[in-house]
């Protein structure tokens, strides 16, 4: 699978013609002035961050703004996809996938399954791994009381997971499946799903190192854990696997084989824990919307999930605000800030919220991280959108920052985590992010929150978000990142 190609440029595959054409199409009908500020964008690698925030700022005038918007961009991002042949054609991603499209080439007998039954105990308890703590019961609901009270989480993530925590039974997921597109992903609930013992499919590229992992976390654990191998001699890790980038049509083919019409499985579950770097995350993110979209034909209840980035523009509640609001009034962070920022021509430390914003916008978008990632997740969030507008179930819940192999393997990112605590952020550890997030989706499958009507999609986002601090620290997150990473990298050397 491939971006389109881009006339203007000579027929190259460009991201940033791709990206200004998604976001323009989000707003059309929406925001005119908006849409012609994208499509007048000369430099999109570093003037993207702007377009994004106002993309979200046009959807909250209406929950239907939002929809629009949500719709728009997603047919503008999956409708110009192509799929490219063995011999070298090119189709509409849609010719070989989805209803009345022909069977992959030589699909018969190209993938088998392989199942493994753990044999190893059921974990029947809730416990999050905390700075080399197990935390169960009492000890667990004073975190999650912390975690409150220094606004590290909003109050939904601490219900969510203490109800999960009063209902062990939850944890195996009884009457689901989790399709784990991504099943070795580092804050992917793979490995934490199957020591409750739920039964997992797991997706991820055909690579022994990735497979080893996976497989031997499956014969430890408890959980069912099914993969799509390919038939003939070797290793089962060296016949693990298929590439939706390569190979989407052939994966759609095997689990819709695998799901059909039976029941028996229960719930399908689409989580889609899918990255890869630069351009190739806007193709991933491509693939997997395009496999729900697919799914749905063969299982019309199946649930999509999503691991919303905390590095993204969010509406966030009032009372977020006004935790912001106290944080930049106390001691001497209002007059410190002053005057770093006129020290820096007002770059830095600016304050996050007006005092009586509500919604508040907390735009942590990093620019680091660049336009590719952000279009990617920022997909995952429209779709999401669009599944609850159609009133279908969906799990999206925003995970904290974390220390990541993806993070810090950048340096300037690995600097600002290690300083983002003198800003009032937490960094999360991957095993304690893992199973927070594999609680939450737990918590959205067996026990889902109704929704009003009259909230707002993209502020319901908010309810479960663990965002870390930073929706309520005093300054805008971009605008402390910088010395974040001063403090950072000094801390590092000394």
């Amino acid at each position: 699978m491939v971006l389109p190609r881009d006339e203007s440029s000579g027929g190259g595959r460009s991201t940033s013609a791709f990206g200004r054409r998604v976001l323009a199409a989000a707003l059309a009908g929406v925001d005119e002035v908006g849409r012609r500020a994208v499509l007048a964008e000369t430099t999109w690698r570093s003037g993207y961050l702007g377009h994004f925030r106002r993309v979200l700022e046009a959807g909250l005038t209406s929950p239907e703004a939002a929809v629009a918007i949500a719709g728009s961009g997603l047919a503008a991002f999956g409708d110009a996809m192509c799929w490219i042949h063995p011999d070298g054609g090119e189709v509409a991603l849609a010719e070989v996938l989805g209803p009345g499209a022909p069977p992959p080439d030589g699909s018969a007998g190209q993938v088998h399954t392989h199942e493994i039954a753990g044999g190893g105990p059921r974990v029947e308890e809730l416990a999050v791994p905390y700075r080399g703590r197990l935390l169960v019961g009492a000890d667990l609901h004073d975190l999650l009381t912390d975690w409150a009270e220094r606004g590290i989480v909003e109050p939904g993530v601490t219900q969510a997971v203490r109800a999960v925590a009063d209902h062990p039974e939850w944890l195996a997921l009884p009457g689901h499946t989790v399709i784990a597109l991504g099943a070795g992903a580092e804050i992917g609930p793979t490995p934490t799903l199957l020591r409750w013992g739920a039964r997992v499919i797991g997706v991820d590229l055909p690579r022994a190192d990735i497979w080893r992992r996976v497989l031997d976390q499956a014969e430890q654990a408890a959980g069912t854990l099914v993969v799509p191998v390919r038939p003939g001699e070797g290793s089962l890790p060296d016949r693990a696997g298929l590439d939706l980038l390569t190979e989407l049509p052939l994966l759609a083919t095997w689990l819709e084989g695998h799901l059909g019409g039976d029941a028996a499985g229960g719930v399908p579950v689409l989580g889609n824990y899918l990255y890869a770097d630069g351009a190739t995350n806007v193709r991933v993110s491509a693939a997997g919307d395009a496999l729900l979209t697919a799914l749905r034909h063969t299982r019309p209840e199946l649930v999509p999930a999503f691991l919303a980035t905390p590095t993204d523009v969010f509406a966030v509640p009032a009372s977020a605000v006004q935790r912001s609001a106290a944080a930049y009034s106390e001691g001497s962070s209002r007059w410190v800030a002053r005057g770093v920022r006129t020290l820096s021509a007002g770059r830095l430390l600016r304050r996050a919220y007006l005092p009586d914003a509500d919604p508040g916008i907390s735009d942590s978008l990093v620019a680091q991280q660049g336009p590719n990632y952000a279009l990617a997740k920022r997909v995952q969030r429209w779709r999401a959108t669009v599944e609850r507008s159609e009133g279908r179930a969906v799990s999206l819940n925003v995970a904290p920052p974390t220390r990541t192999r993806s993070v810090v393997k950048n340096r300037a990112l690995a600097a600002a985590y290690a300083g983002a605590h003198r800003f009032g952020v937490e960094v999360f550890d991957p095993s304690t992010t893992r199973v927070v997030m594999a609680a939450l989706l737990v918590h959205d499958l067996m026990a889902p929150a109704p929704g009003t009507p009259t909230e707002h999609p993209w502020q319901a986002e908010a309810r479960q978000a663990a965002h870390g601090g930073l929706w309520t620290g005093p300054f805008e997150p971009r605008s402390a990142l910088g010395l974040a990473a001063l403090l950072g990298l000094a801390g590092a050397r000394s």
